[in-house]
């Protein structure tokens, strides 16, 4: 938005042509996004709190955790607030790239506000069927996935890169659709799953989009991309902003979410951050490189289906609780050291990503 009058400005005084810089955009669409959480952060879980809108807790899960009973959560919708606005301000919104991305985690969003509000507000316990989930989830990535392959302008749009080889791409076809919705999906549950502990999802989650917010950069400048070897695609380099804003709003809403957590995303936060991630990587066709960079939702995802799958044929479980956090603080690991571990583990592995941009 600000870039039209900042476009409109510049023929009385040429200074505001530097708001037509790609980077210093997404600067601002962090700082923005990061003084939303800031300002907004403090009185929402005030009114979290005062509509006693609180976290329950498991009765079989670890001892630690009772203490969390009554935690505010619902606190994702900041993080949305915080997202929309900044890359609403800050991105070209002629840019189709930057609609799809804001679009779908938006819609991911609103499904999971749906499941807190019957939980948290409704006192359903259910909250939201899982298949009814699914089916919503369903519905938006395939939609999304069949709008991305229908309007596609070159084969790069639809082509699957393989991470360490200059000239392996892979023409998906009609397979691209199939993709495209495991990993919208796929990530959005994911990051689900991996939401168990005060700032364990977060923070891999800002890594992760700065990452996918470098490899935009790259892919949507013709010298960049032709020099490291990818693909080129015009649309891509806008997504930075958008990924610049995912981190604002993901680092301010972590200084409220924070060991010991003052406020919790729930799954309006969760599913709308993981299907934001795994958008991105679709559009600037890095999906392999975002599983290896997501390394920790993969491994959190893998234990709740190796611990379902083990208990329904043998009657034995694998762990001794899934997700894989909660097995490490049954085994007597306090919670700070599980959750800064699994960051490390995602720092290790984004660098392995962005390292793939280079080695070739």
């Amino acid at each position: 938005m600000l870039v039209y009058l900042a476009e409109y400005l510049s023929q009385y005084h040429s200074g505001f042509n530097v708001f037509q810089y790609l980077t210093l955009r997404a600067i601002f669409g962090v700082l923005t996004a990061l003084l939303i959480s800031f300002v907004v952060g403090p009185e929402m879980i005030r009114r979290l709190g005062h509509y006693q809108i609180g976290q329950p807790v498991r009765n079989d899960g670890p001892e630690s955790h009772l203490v969390k009973a009554g935690t505010p959560t619902m606190g994702g919708a900041l993080i949305l607030v915080a997202i929309a606005i900044a890359t609403l301000l800050w991105a070209d919104l002629s840019n189709r790239y930057v609609w799809v991305a804001l679009l779908v985690t938006l819609l991911f969003g609103s499904i999971g506000w749906v499941d807190d509000y019957r939980k948290l507000v409704l006192k359903n316990s259910e909250g939201l069927p899982a298949r009814v989930k699914m089916f919503w989830q369903s519905l938006i990535g395939l939609g999304i996935a069949l709008f991305l392959y229908l309007t596609a302008v070159t084969p790069a749009e639809t082509t699957l890169i393989v991470p360490f080889f200059k000239e392996v791409a892979i023409n998906l076809g009609w397979l691209y659709v199939v993709l495209t919705y495991f990993v919208i999906v796929g990530s959005s549950n994911a990051v689900n799953l991996t939401d168990g502990l005060d700032g364990l999802a977060i923070l891999p989650t800002v890594l992760i989009a700065g990452a996918l917010g470098i490899f935009a950069y790259a892919t949507g400048n013709v010298k960049f991309a032709v020099y490291l070897g990818i693909p080129y695609i015009r649309d891509a380099s806008e997504v930075v902003v958008f990924c610049g804003a995912l981190v604002g709003a993901g680092l301010g809403f972590l200084w409220f979410n924070a060991y010991p957590a003052m406020v919790f995303m729930g799954d309006v936060g969760a599913l709308a951050l993981g299907a934001a991630l795994g958008i991105v990587a679709v559009l600037v066709r890095q999906e392999l490189v975002f599983l290896v960079m997501s390394g920790v939702f993969v491994m959190e995802t893998v234990s709740v289906i190796l611990q379902v799958a083990s208990y329904k044929l043998t009657g034995r479980r694998i762990f001794r609780m899934a997700p894989l956090h909660h097995h490490f603080e049954l085994k007597g690991w306090p919670e700070p050291r599980v959750i800064v571990r699994f960051w490390i583990i995602t720092v290790i592995l984004v660098l392995v990503g962005l390292a793939t941009l280079k080695i070739r």
